[in-house]
């Protein structure tokens, strides 16, 4: 099994920003650049390959999956001050 994920770590490696998008992309679509669909495993690796490629070269805001937190602690401590 450690081989698999060393192997996929290298694969990820090799991945440039380009194929990132496009990977990206045929995931919100569903289809590939030439129409075809993804199977579902094919969405699996892709989102698996994309999150990876995140933590490797994407500051944290820049991730699939941020979710920018300073506006909604803003929103709930404002609303405690509020009572």
């Amino acid at each position: 099994m450690d081989n698999e994920a060393d192997s996929f770590k290298e694969l990820v490696k090799t991945i440039g920003p380009d194929v990132h998008a496009k990977f990206k992309q045929a995931i919100e679509l569903g289809r590939w650049e030439n129409g075809d669909r993804l199977s579902k495993q094919q969405i699996e690796l892709c989102l698996q390959a994309v999150i990876a490629y995140d933590e490797l070269h994407l500051a944290e805001e820049e991730k699939v999956g941020y979710i920018d937190r300073t506006k909604l602690q803003a929103k709930i401590s404002g609303q405690e001050n509020e009572h």
